[in-house]
């Protein structure tokens, strides 16, 4: 079965050190960290360290670089030198630079900074985004031409993008060290309407089988046990699971019996 990744979008109320504690309280293999560079100090490195020590989990993936014309890359290189502080694999990037080959130069720079960790520098796609598609973002990729680049994959920008899913199964293995997993409802933002696009991101994802989206074929494409990290960002489940540790639980559970049926 897949190793599951706590992503901290699950918990928006808690620092770093709560984010971890509640990843190993509720049964996650593994786990994603929030850094917000300008606000990160040696401090937060440090009792991030120790709490990842003390649970003995390994940290999937930080986020997010985010690249802007004008972008601060020191302060994005910096999401890179706390996850490698911290041993993260990959480091979660989008774009909202409508200049491609300028996205692919930045991500391309990035990746260079990477290269003493060996951290995998992974562009996601979404309607949210400048790179709003599945084709948009394998073409960026190709510009990279870095062998750190990789893909991120989440199924809910799959489908509000309406990227086809039976692309998935033609992206190259090595460009998916890990994807995103979640589930959400049939109905699609308006594509011109920002905030209903990040409300759908950010309060309307549901739990692994409580959807409409192809889930099961999605799944079926990514390479075989790679980490699934479960960004169920859900204000429904935020209210049904006040207590952040339930909430942990509920969604370590939830998603383990899909996979166990899809397995099965």
């Amino acid at each position: 079965m897949n190793p599951i990744s706590f992503a901290s979008g699950i918990v928006p109320e808690f620092g770093p050190v709560d984010t971890i504690r509640a990843a190993a309280a509720g049964g996650f293999d593994m786990t994603g960290l929030w850094v917000e560079p300008g606000d990160w100090s040696y401090t937060k490195t440090r009792e991030a360290r120790s709490a990842l020590a003390d649970t003995g989990l390994p940290l999937l993936d930080v986020e997010v670089i985010w690249i802007q014309p004008g972008s601060d890359m020191a302060l994005h290189k910096k999401v890179i030198d706390v996850g490698a502080e911290l041993g993260a694999q990959n480091v979660l990037c989008v774009s909202s630079d409508p200049d491609m080959a300028q996205t692919a130069a930045r991500l391309h720079e990035l990746c260079v900074h990477a290269e003493s960790s060996g951290m995998r520098v992974a562009l996601e796609f979404g309607i949210f985004t400048e790179v709003k598609t599945l084709a948009m973002a394998l073409s960026v990729l190709d510009m990279v031409a870095h062998p750190l680049r990789a893909l991120l994959i989440d199924p809910i920008h799959v489908d509000r993008s309406q990227s086809p899913v039976a692309d998935l199964a033609k992206i190259p293995r090595e460009l998916l060290p890990y994807a995103q997993f979640c589930d959400a409802p049939a109905q699609r933002p308006d594509p011109a309407d920002f905030g209903a696009i990040i409300t759908d991101a950010i309060d309307l994802r549901q739990q692994c089988g409580e959807g409409a989206l192809p889930l099961a074929a999605m799944y079926q494409a990514f390479p075989s046990g790679i980490p699934l990290s479960i960004e169920l960002r859900s204000k429904a489940l935020r209210e049904a699971c006040p207590d952040p540790f339930d909430r942990a639980k509920a969604v370590a559970e939830a998603t383990r019996r899909w996979l166990a049926a899809k397995a099965g």
